[in-house]
């Protein structure tokens, strides 16, 4: 399971090491032998790290570009209002 996350600035990313500075992005993945899972290790990524092991992208939204941690699956740019 992907959780994003905001360091409070005692995060430390579990690949490269680094110390995550507030208020800097990070990804909290629920891993198996280095595989995510429903349940496993949580394993902090920096936006960097998680970048280059395809766990973040950037995308255009309203003109602009952002960094998101989540699959285009789990996210919807429109909500479904209708009532039925």
């Amino acid at each position: 399971m992907r959780r994003g996350c905001i360091s409070l600035g005692e995060v430390k990313c579990d690949i490269c090491q680094r110390t995550i500075p507030y208020p800097e992005r990070y990804l909290a993945v629920d891993e198996e032998d280095g595989v995510e899972a429903e349940k496993g290790n949580t394993v902090h990524y920096c936006t960097q790290c998680a970048l280059e092991n395809g766990y973040a992208y950037y995308k255009e939204m309203k003109g602009e570009m952002i960094l998101t941690f989540f699959s285009e699956p789990e996210i919807s740019e429109e909500p479904d209002t209708s009532q039925e």
